[in-house]
């Protein structure tokens, strides 16, 4: 960080701006087409894929917070309000696991079957790809930076990747077997991912908690 001079460092915090943007409006897109294709074919894996996205995009929005701010002023605390948005995408991440137990455990039960799941095979192509281009790129700039944050959200990323292979997995296994119960495994691999996610959203805000009192004890000192 120190070996950078002033112009390239906000031009790498340019880069982290539009990359978190390009994360936003994505996850939403993708969202609403997921959402959309798993209602109408009735594949949970596919729903719950949907979901996951709109929670990622407020994760973004915490992301797109804490770029705005250290780009005004490196030098100040984190906001109240990026320490809120990871608790809510961390009961969201919960509620989400929660959701998907519970229809999953439905479904096996009334032997339930997705009516297809082509759009979930290709909606998973398309984000493996685009998503491991956006992990290329926040690690570049993270690292560049010395972002933690930065960093993090990457793999955040990349954990949007594994769920997008668990959909790839499940929508391919079906097209060729038509073996139903698949799209319920499947969702069971997005409710590990929901809770590790979740989980990890209320560690970092306790983190930043920590941070703030931390910086505060030392102004009173």
């Amino acid at each position: 960080m120190a070996t950078l001079t002033q112009s390239t460092t906000n031009k790498y915090w340019t880069y982290a701006l539009w990359l978190a943007l390009f994360t936003i409006f994505y996850n939403l897109a993708e969202g609403l087409v997921s959402v959309f294709f798993g209602l109408s074919d009735e594949t949970l894996t596919l729903f719950g894929f949907g979901v996951d996205s709109f929670i990622e995009v407020m994760s973004g929005i915490g992301i797109l917070a804490m770029v705005i701010r250290i780009r005004q002023n490196p030098d100040t605390s984190r906001s109240q309000f990026e320490r809120t948005a990871l608790r809510v995408t961390g009961i969201s991440f919960y509620l989400l696991a929660i959701g998907l137990a519970i229809t999953s455990i439905y479904n096996l039960f009334t032997a339930h079957k997705p009516t297809t799941t082509l759009p979930g095979l290709i909606i998973s192509l398309i984000s493996i790809a685009v998503m491991w281009a956006l992990v290329l790129g926040k690690r570049k700039v993270g690292r560049t930076l010395n972002s933690s944050p930065i960093l993090a959200d990457a793999n955040c990323t990349m954990v949007c990747i594994y769920m997008s292979i668990v959909l790839l997995a499940s929508s391919l296994i079906y097209q060729l077997t038509g073996f139903g119960f698949v799209d319920s495994i499947g969702a069971l691999g997005l409710i590990y991912f929901s809770y590790s996610e979740g989980k990890e959203s209320f560690e970092k805000a306790a983190d930043m908690e920590d941070c703030c009192e931390e910086e505060n004890d030392e102004g009173a000192n």
